[in-house]
């Protein structure tokens, strides 16, 4: 059978021998009444607008006990990768869903969707926790099976007891399971950031500013454009992102942008609107007009001679993407991190004793690395310790305060102050 056309409908078309109208949905034939008269036609729709909520998987014709957990699987998968899009591209969800279907088939590929009850999801966790897997990320796939049960009792695919049943398995809670549990995310210190700034490159290191000012998230700097900064206020700007982290909820988001976030923000401004303000093909420019003012040795004539390939493997995208701008930080976090290194191999060797570090090895860090989400961190804490937690909410654009609590750490120097006093 072809590969259906994703902008293609299925056609509704005459079968010859009865007469009436009919259309295949997933290898199966449907037949709809009369050829040609209007209530095929209402029904064809209904019919096409069904297998399109199915996510493509034509299952309701079939006993309900013959759906195997790996059939439910597979129709979930494509119902998350036409859902879960966001600007053209699929979102995270789509990666989380597909590990949740890697876990379940593992072990319930052939077993009937309809048996699958709150014991297997309880085993299901245990061997989760025994792989050495985090347990937020346990969690999170824990919360991805209940996700696809409730969608399939939406669609009819199986029995909405299951679903229920499945809702009372609690997560895994700290300290009372096997799986590995992670440090929390916090804010960064203004000592290791400043120190980490003069590694980066320059365009890099003005978002870093940037954001450690305003609080905002990485993908929000990576996607700045001039023409979503309104400049009409003489004080404050404010950057409304054409596409945010919970813009399907319907909620607005709007960053302030004061004096020294302006005051770095500016010369980005007087490119093209449309454009991205920060492009990493200037910064790969710059990088590589350094590494040529800093050459030692002279080019050789078929050095010079040499011309840009028409093709390259890899180029320098429109924007940086939130995962470029992360590694660009931990580069610079290693490089602090070798350069201390040797500064302590150099004075060991000095004294006449061994170096301590081997450079080859990342065994001790002394420079510690840290990403983009914790500037988000450090600039709530900041803001929740100078005007308190409502200030710092609206900020950082959270519609509930406990997620803000998440983000800005308490201050406990009132506290410590107190009971110098008191005890």
């Amino acid at each position: 059978m072809p590969r259906l056309a994703a902008d293609k409908n299925p056609r509704y078309r005459l079968h010859r021998p009865s007469g009436q109208a009919v259309v295949t949905l997933s290898g199966e034939d449907h037949y709809l009444g009369p050829y040609n008269s209007k209530p095929s036609r209402e029904l064809y729709n209904r019919k096409l607008a069904e297998w399109y909520a199915a996510g493509r998987a034509s299952l309701r014709s079939r006993d309900a006990h013959d759906i195997t957990v790996a059939e439910l699987c597979n129709a979930y998968r494509k119902f998350a990768e036409g859902y879960y899009v966001k600007n053209g591209k699929q979102t995270a969800t789509v990666f989380r869903v597909k590990a949740m279907i890697k876990f379940l088939r593992a072990g319930y590929a052939r077993n009937p969707a309809n048996e699958f009850g709150p014991l297997a999801l309880q085993a299901l966790q245990r061997q989760l926790a025994s792989a050495n897997l985090s347990r937020k990320y346990c969690n999170d796939v824990v919360d991805s099976v209940k996700a696809m049960f409730r969608w399939a009792s939406n669609q009819e695919l199986v029995s909405a007891s299951i679903y229920h049943a499945l809702q009372p398995v609690p997560g895994l809670k700290r300290g009372r399971s096997a799986a590995r549990e992670t440090e929390p995310i916090g804010p960064v210190s203004d000592a290791v950031v400043d120190a980490t700034i003069p590694k980066l490159p320059r365009i890099v290191a003005d978002m870093v500013r940037l954001q450690r000012l305003c609080g905002c998230r990485p993908g929000e700097v990576v996607a700045l454009r001039p023409l979503e900064v309104n400049r009409s206020a003489p004080v404050w700007w404010c950057y409304t992102p054409a596409s945010h982290k919970t813009e399907h909820h319907g909620r607005a988001r709007k960053i302030f942008l004061g004096p020294q976030a302006q005051a770095i923000l500016l010369p980005y401004l007087l490119r093209d609107e449309t454009s991205f303000c920060f492009v990493p093909a200037e910064g790969e420019a710059e990088r590589n007009a350094i590494r040529r003012e800093q050459r030692q040795s002279p080019m050789t004539p078929s050095q010079a001679k040499r011309k840009p390939k028409r093709k390259p493997k890899w180029s320098p995208g429109e924007s940086y993407r939130v995962d470029t701008y992360r590694r660009a930080i931990t580069r610079a976090c290693q490089q602090l991190d070798r350069e201390q290194k040797l500064a302590v191999n150099c004075v060991a060797e000095q004294r006449g004793e061994p170096a301590p570090y081997k450079l080859n090895k990342c065994d001790t860090v002394l420079f510690p690395a840290w990403h983009p989400n914790q500037l988000r961190h450090s600039a709530a804490t900041l803001l929740r310790e100078r005007f308190g937690l409502e200030a710092a909410q609206l900020v950082l654009g959270h519609s509930d305060p406990r997620i803000t609590q998440v983000y800005a750490e308490r201050n406990f120097s009132a506290a410590a102050k107190i009971m110098g006093e008191v005890g």
